[in-house]
């Protein structure tokens, strides 16, 4: 039997890149196609196929579906939170019609399969903010929150109404070692990592006890293809699940940190995203998903703050420095 060729949109960004190497390394090279709007951000990702590709160029993602006869698309490419409250008109036409396009192409039987992404943006000030549950109020304040909350909607209702097979997670801010940041609210946990071995000092644009959900890349990765690759009656969410992995602070990741670099810093400066991040829940209830489709993280805080500095001392040639 021929295996589904798969299509990865938004390739070079940060969970892309690893996604793309996870999957080449189970399903076979040639299996797993990457594309973005531009030319590879890591080498390795033009070990296999490599398009570049404006998603919004509905005709061409038609083409490149066809050319591969791609049945599972990733559909990752979207302008995060912060860089989104900067430019909402733009934000909202990628991040809305973008899916449009993908959810069309399966409707008419192109594709078999969607993952799509949504986020813990579509929480809001009005929702519990502890062990946030997976059915509650979501009045998301930033325009990536919106589009993220209309999106699952729409993959519901295609779902509903054409049987469309799309699939969801609500990620928490994600923490990887391969890409630089990419905009988003969460990525100062990201950040801090670099800063603390190239300049023993970060400043955090967070307060040090903005408590958010976090998830260390190797676990969302493990999330999305094992809820993609699920047999179909075991999905029974269709807009979004909740997903969790760590909660923690600025102050206590730095912490952290310091058990390992004892001459590290950190200091306060918060900007603009200190409201976005104030409008997120501390902590997520993912109880559907662990239920479903056998969810479990496996990265906890001191394993991931270990990982992360190891991984990142190696591309630096610093694992001297690290205790």
């Amino acid at each position: 039997m021929e295996k589904d060729k798969m299509l990865v949109i938004g390739a070079s960004g940060q969970i892309g890149i690893e996604l793309v190497m996870q999957l080449r390394a189970r399903f076979g090279v040639d299996q797993v196609v990457a594309a973005d709007i531009r030319p590879a951000a890591d080498p390795i990702l033009t070990e296999g196929p490599y398009e570049i590709l404006n998603v919004l160029n509905n005709q061409l993602l038609g083409e490149i579906i066809k050319k591969y006869n791609i049945k599972v698309v990733y559909h990752l490419a979207a302008m995060l939170s912060a860089t989104g409250e900067q430019k909402p008109e733009m934000a909202w036409d990628l991040n809305m019609n973008s899916l449009f396009h993908v959810l069309e192409y399966a409707k008419k039987g192109w594709i078999d399969r969607i993952f799509w992404p949504s986020s813990i943006a579509v929480f809001g000030p009005t929702t519990p903010q502890t062990d946030t549950p997976q059915f509650t109020i979501c009045e998301p304040t930033t325009v990536y929150g919106i589009s993220k909350l209309a999106g699952e909607r729409w993959g519901e209702y295609y779902h509903k109404r054409w049987g469309v097979d799309v699939r969801s997670l609500r990620y928490p801010g994600l923490i990887g070692h391969r890409s630089a940041p990419g905009g988003g609210t969460t990525d100062y946990a990201v950040d801090i990592f670099y800063k603390a071995i190239e300049d023993g000092k970060f400043e955090s644009f967070l307060s040090k006890d903005s408590r958010l959900p976090m998830m260390y890349m190797e676990d969302a990765i493990k999330a999305t293809i094992d809820i993609t690759e699920a047999p179909s009656e075991q999905i029974k969410i269709r807009s979004a699940y909740n997903l969790a992995g760590i909660s923690f602070t600025p102050e206590e990741i730095a912490a952290k940190i310091k058990e390992h670099l004892p001459h590290f810093e950190i200091s306060y400066a918060p900007d603009f995203r200190q409201a976005i991040a104030d409008s997120w829940p501390g902590s997520i209830n993912d109880e559907h998903a662990q239920n479903d489709w056998g969810w479990k993280a496996k990265y906890d805080l001191d394993s991931m703050v270990k990982d992360m500095l190891l991984e990142i001392s190696k591309k630096k040639d610093l694992t001297e420095t690290i205790s």
